[in-house]
């Protein structure tokens, strides 16, 4: 295997994660995983995403290096000021987005010939990091952020679809010009052909069939790292926040597994309308609770603009509401939250059932409902019930709330739930098995899927 770094025996790893937070942290959840083993990482990001991540611990800064390549400015129509993320700008823009990150090629192909780095690890829309990898000689890992399941999904839909003219190897976009994002199909093909293995966050007890079919699917390794659950981190003070302290001295005063958490993440943008439905099905459900919400698209992004009139008084003492970024690993693992209704995203999955929290998920976009669908079958989450047209109501929201955290009828979801927590989420032994396993992968290039 190609050596690289200052010494021979050690193993430096480039990270080029998709610039959306829920892609982001998770690659940095891995660095730091990876750091605790003596590798050293390269993080390759934009300077404004940098500055927003949580810091690394301390005793681990030797060995995670981050590297800022500020984002191409497009010419025509450029992005909003500061905009270098999917949370910064609107769905209509994520074209443009798309086109300014292809523009970044030439900056990361120099830094990885600079680094000579003996793994690249890259996120699914850098289809040209294959030729990079290949001309540079660095073997390529596709890490996916998704559930294994979801994965296969979307490898069959595309084995489906795509007819044998259009596995052609996409054109280049080095110019502003181009085709913004050809289709992620066409960049998983390019991703998959060149890379050596492909990693996943997952255990063969949670997807254990899933992991097989994938690697059929695509002829590749298919490697599990375990659920790599996140170390405890005190980010509470990251960006200077002070209001937490008040909040979490609220939580110690409510019994154990009462607490519903309820929050959608940076990436989805929920309407005035969808957020008011489950502000009203909060209030029904009668339970404590502590409510996050994205800084909306409409208004100043005062908090009666945000939730419905009076929801604050009529929920007074009951409850918290928090506009804008939120300590959420911490309040995750806070003894008195019990419940958690959020959209589904893999990393969010990972973080509640390591802590025993039952799931109530609502789904949106991208992968949510596969994920989804994957824990509903799994006994693990219970879907809030929507309607044929898709929306859902206050009813099925408190409906869901009670049943999972409450209601008789939930007595066998909170018991799956801390089987799970117990037997695979937070069993470190078990994670450690799998990670280890990546490790030895690092170093000596070698997979045995025992």
């Amino acid at each position: 295997m190609k050596k690289g770094g200052s010494e021979e025996n050690e193993v430096h790893v480039v990270m080029l994660p998709w610039l959306a937070f829920g892609h982001m942290i998770p690659y940095l959840d891995l660095s730091i995983a990876l750091a605790k083993f003596g590798i050293h990482v390269s993080f390759i990001s934009t300077p404004r995403n940098i500055s927003r991540l949580p810091k690394i611990p301390p005793n681990l800064s030797q060995f995670i290096e981050f590297v800022a390549l500020p984002l191409p400015k497009l010419e025509s129509d450029p992005l909003p000021e500061n905009a270098e993320a999917t949370t910064d700008i609107p769905l209509e823009r994520m074209d443009d987005l798309m086109i300014a990150c292809d523009l970044l090629r030439e900056p990361v192909k120099k830094v990885i010939a600079e680094k000579s780095p003996n793994w690249i690890l890259v996120d699914f829309f850098y289809h040209w990091a294959a030729d990079i990898a290949l001309e540079l000689d660095v073997p390529l890992i596709l890490y996916i952020v998704v559930s294994a399941a979801s994965a296969v999904f979307f490898e069959g839909q595309r084995q489906a679809s795509t007819s044998p003219q259009d596995m052609t190897v996409p054109p280049d976009h080095e110019t502003e010009a181009s085709t913004p994002g050809m289709e992620a199909a066409a960049r998983v093909i390019r991703i998959t052909q060149g890379c050596k293995a492909i990693v996943v966050r997952t255990c063969p007890e949670l997807e254990a069939d899933y992991l097989k079919s994938f690697s059929k699917m695509t002829g590749r390794p298919v490697i599990p790292m375990g659920c790599l659950p996140p170390e405890t981190v005190e980010e509470a003070s990251v960006n200077g926040e002070e209001p937490w302290s008040g909040v979490f001295g609220w939580l110690d005063k409510q019994k154990p597994k009462s607490v519903a958490f309820i929050g959608f993440g940076s990436e989805c943008k929920l309407q005035r309308e969808d957020i008011h439905e489950i502000a009203y099905g909060i209030e029904l459900s009668g339970l404590p609770f502590i409510f996050i919400l994205a800084k909306p698209l409409w208004g100043g992004g005062d908090d009666d603009e945000v939730v419905p009139p009076g929801f604050e008084s009529r929920t007074a003492g009951r409850g918290v509401v928090q506009i804008g970024w939120a300590p959420q690993r911490e309040i995750l693992a806070h003894p008195s939250i019990g419940g958690s209704l959020f959209h589904a995203g893999w990393g969010s999955i990972m973080e509640n059932l390591r802590h025993g929290n039952y799931l109530v998920l609502l789904p949106f976009i991208f992968t949510q409902p596969l994920e989804t669908r994957l824990l509903v079958d799994k006994g693990l989450a219970i879907e809030v019930e929507r309607a044929e047209d898709g929306s859902f109501t206050r009813n099925g929201i408190a409906n869901a709330l009670q049943k999972a955290m409450v209601a008789q009828e939930g007595e066998a979801l909170r018991a799956r739930t801390k089987e799970a927590a117990h037997g695979i989420f937070a069993n470190k032994q078990l994670n450690h098995t799998y990670f280890n396993k990546f490790v030895e992968y690092l170093k000596d290039g070698v997979y045995e899927n025992k």
